[in-house]
């Protein structure tokens, strides 16, 4: 996994979503196993008290699940999988709506405008 970070956002809220963004790509898949916590902590460069907050949290929210002994999984729910998907499309949807109207489009102009930079 290859992890960006930046300076506004907490570190395990970030890693949360990264996470959570892979799996809604389907990069990580349900009942798939991930990597233990020092090992992705190590490979993000941050504490591993930080990387367990991050996937205690996930494991809190039912993206993550445990086995006691074997490690942490992705959810094997397809249908959260897709509920995970749709509910970051329109936190997209919802920023990207915000920005222009932050510019002074309104919605129908900030779609037309989606529109006509996405026609062929």
């Amino acid at each position: 996994m290859h992890w960006i970070f930046s300076d506004d956002i907490p570190i395990y809220l970030q890693i949360m979503n990264q996470v959570k963004a892979q799996i809604a790509a389907g990069i990580l898949k349900p009942g798939e196993k991930i990597a233990p916590v020092r090992e992705l902590a190590m490979e993000a460069g941050v504490n591993p008290n930080t990387m367990q907050k991050a996937l205690a949290e996930l494991e809190r929210e039912g993206v993550l699940y445990s086995k006691r002994t074997a490690g942490r999984f992705v959810a094997d729910s397809e249908s959260r999988t897709v509920a995970l998907q749709e509910r970051m499309a329109q936190e997209r949807m919802d920023a990207y709506l915000d920005a222009m109207q932050q510019l002074g489009y309104d919605k129908s102009q900030a779609v037309n405008k989606l529109q006509q930079y996405v026609k062929p």
